[in-house]
């Protein structure tokens, strides 16, 4: 099985399936300050510390996120607002083996085309994102926080 920009995904066993906030909230949660620490060094760890709790409270249950498995471990997940991808975060340890790409994949099929904002700091997702299809449509020199880290929004078609 190949994804939808043709590339082999290194690792076939990966299950998508719905959130499920009663098992998966806490080590969603921990997957996603494991990924930012090393995505967004620039933002520091104490204000990631901060966000964590917006992503427990707010962001996981209120956003449509469906988690990736390998051997029935979350290793990863995609949440939604619509079409709009709030966060796509693999574990660290786990990143390189296709999860992201089958995430999108899965997230592009049901919803038909996909947008995001990603910090243009953090290059390692500008180039995923690239090599996805995805184009950028709008820069802004802020961050939703008004922290002076430029984000860049893209967009996908299906």
């Amino acid at each position: 099985m190949h994804d939808f920009c043709g590339v082999l995904m290194e690792n076939k066993n990966v299950l998508i399936r719905p959130f499920d906030a009663a098992t998966d909230l806490k080590k969603l949660s921990d997957i996603w300050f494991e990924a930012s620490m090393k995505a967004h060094p620039f933002i520091g760890e104490k204000r990631l510390t901060e966000q964590r709790g917006l992503i427990e409270g707010e962001y996981l249950p209120k956003a449509e996120t469906s988690v990736a498995c390998l051997d029935a471990e979350p290793v990863g997940f995609i949440s939604l607002l619509g079409t709009f991808i709030g966060g796509i975060f693999i574990s660290p340890d786990r990143q390189g083996l296709g999860v992201g790409r089958k995430l999108i994949a899965d997230a592009l099929a049901r919803k038909g085309g996909l947008s995001l904002e990603v910090y243009t700091e953090n290059e390692q997702a500008v180039r995923f994102y690239n090599r996805l299809g995805f184009r950028e449509v709008s820069r802004r020199d802020i961050d939703d926080f008004g922290f002076p880290f430029p984000n860049a929004t893209l967009s996908l078609k299906g």
